[in-house]
């Protein structure tokens, strides 16, 4: 059996069919996978930010959080996102688990470089991951709210992405992006082509020359780094593809998978 993280991005939550849940369940069955959900929210959490006039800001992909924010992030993430995920799985014939990173010290956390700007926005530094294979041994899908928390008892707001991808360095898991577009992509000759492969060098120039921007920016960072510490494999794939998950499970070939130093399908 072969740990996934998957990692569902709120942009892309509400527009995820039924038959998405549906293949998490299938993979979950067949024994072969074991499926671990980590999920973001930002859309929500901006949402009810703007009704309650809270002011919210980006510093390259990352939330400011003060302490109103960070309790705003935590009812969400926690609360409405991550039981409504528990919802879909059990309408698929599912059985899920929903878990915060605080409880049981799961995302054992201190804050980001940059915490100054940033608030309370922090960096996983150990993962609880007994607690997440006795939850699979109970025959439960994992279904994570990525809130950290450190030893003095603090929160941190955590990137869905970077949390995904601690996880998956912690179990030794493959890690799969599930985003609204095909991938990463470039535009050539007002033509956008999706990347099959990327090495990180040319992330890392996409970056510098803005052609990743955005929410983009901590999602391939946490792959890479994922990579840099023992994840398998990260791919960036459309969970709005009908079966694109099962796809990809089976070795097909799928979205953008990111690697360190193969060849890649880049043209610049």
């Amino acid at each position: 059996m072969k740990y996934i993280v998957v990692k569902l991005g709120g942009s892309t939550l509400e527009q995820l069919p039924p038959t998405f849940y549906k293949n998490i369940v299938e993979l979950h069955q067949s024994k072969e996978w074991s499926p671990i959900i980590v999920h973001g929210g930002g859309p929500l959490i901006s949402s009810l930010l703007k009704s309650l006039q809270i002011e919210t800001q980006f510093i390259n992909g990352l939330r400011v959080t003060d302490q109103n924010v960070l309790d705003i992030v935590e009812m969400v993430l926690s609360g409405s996102v991550n039981k409504q995920i528990v919802r879909h799985l059990i309408s698929a014939k599912g059985n899920a688990f929903g878990i915060s990173g605080v409880d049981g010290g799961l995302l054992n956390s201190q804050p980001v470089e940059g915490a100054k700007e940033l608030g309370f926005v922090g960096e996983v530094v150990d993962v609880n991951t007994d607690m997440i294979k006795e939850i699979i041994q109970k025959g439960y899908i994992p279904v994570i709210s990525p809130i950290g928390i450190d030893e003095n008892g603090q929160r941190y707001n955590i990137n869905g992405d970077i949390a995904a991808s601690a996880i998956a360095s912690a179990l030794g898991a493959n890690l799969c992006l599930i985003s609204d577009i095909p991938g990463i992509y470039i535009e050539k000759d007002n033509i956008k082509h999706t990347l099959k492969n990327i090495t990180k060098a040319e992330v890392e120039a996409m970056i510098e020359d803005g052609q990743i921007f955005g929410g983009m920016i901590p999602k391939v960072k946490a792959a890479i780094d994922g990579l840099v510490h023992d994840v398998p494999e990260v791919s960036i794939i459309n969970g709005l593809e009908v079966d694109s998950l099962i796809a990809y499970c089976n070795g097909e070939e799928i979205g953008t998978k990111i690697v360190l130093n193969k060849e890649s399908s880049y043209v610049k």
